[in-house]
């Protein structure tokens, strides 16, 4: 099951950290159709957040087609990604976390890294804009 966490110094609202952490959930094969993901009251508790910020991720993951609301029973996910995205995903991911290690010998911390990997990020972001 999926663990929820949220980073109140992004500047994202938490519903749309919520739909972030199930879309990449999803990518990375940590989920998959039929798997049921926490309660509304689970989560809204354990990240001490209002139940419909959690409902409102909910709604629109359901309108993406992503998950289905079962009134009494849960949510589950309705839609996942294919085989070979889960494998480059994973294979792409080992690689990432070997660069991870040699930029922590190259003294990096974490911080570093992330400010790197974002910067990163943006700018692929921009790129494909043009």
């Amino acid at each position: 099951m999926i663990e929820f966490h949220l980073n109140s110094k992004s500047g994202v609202a938490p519903y749309l950290q919520l739909i972030r952490q199930v879309r990449q959930a999803l990518r990375m094969g940590l989920l998959r159709a039929g798997d049921q993901l926490p309660t509304v009251k689970d989560i809204a508790g354990s990240l001490a957040i209002n139940p419909n910020t959690v409902l409102k991720a909910y709604r629109l993951l359901e309108y993406e087609g992503l998950v289905a609301a079962k009134p009494g029973v849960g949510t589950f996910v309705t839609k996942t990604v294919s085989d070979v995205t889960v494998a480059a995903h994973q294979r792409l991911s080992g690689e990432l976390s070997a660069w991870i290690g040699r930029a922590q010998q190259a003294g990096l911390d974490l911080e570093d890294i992330e400010g790197l990997f974002q910067r990163a990020v943006q700018s692929a972001a921009r790129e494909e804009a043009v």
